[in-house]
C-alpha cells in the first residue's frame, strides 16, 4: 500500500513538473510574456516622451508668439516688416545663366 501511494505521488510530481515546464502557463510562456511586457514598456516610454514634447509644443503655440513666428518663418517663408531676407544657395545647384540675344535690349 505504501509503495502504491509513493508511485502515485511520484507520478503526480512528474506530471506537475511537466506542466510547469512545458504546459500552458508554464515557464516558457511566462518568460515570453515578460519579454513582451518589457518591450512594451520601452515603447511606452518612447511614446510618452514624444507626447510630452508634443504637449509642450501645443502649449507654446497656444501661449507664446515665438513658436508661431518661428513656424511662419521656417514653413511659410514669412519675414517681419523692415527685415531683409537672404537666401543662401549651394553653388553646385545654381543653373548657368542663359546667353542673352544681342538683339534683346534688356540687360
Amino acid at each position: 500500500m505504501f509503495r502504491l501511494i509513493t508511485l502515485v505521488l511520484l507520478a503526480l510530481l512528474i506530471f506537475l513538473q511537466l506542466q510547469l515546464w512545458t504546459g500552458d502557463g508554464g515557464r516558457k510562456q511566462v518568460e515570453d510574456l515578460r519579454a513582451s511586457v518589457d518591450r512594451q514598456r520601452v515603447e511606452n516610454r518612447a511614446l510618452e516622451a514624444r507626447n510630452e514634447a508634443l504637449e509642450a509644443e501645443v502649449v507654446d503655440l497656444k501661449e507664446g508668439q515665438s513658436a508661431v513666428e518661428e513656424r511662419a518663418r521656417s514653413e511659410l517663408g514669412m519675414i517681419l516688416p523692415g527685415e531683409v531676407f537672404y537666401r543662401v544657395v549651394d553653388g553646385d545647384k545654381v543653373p548657368e545663366p542663359k546667353p542673352q540675344d544681342p538683339a534683346d535690349p534688356r540687360p
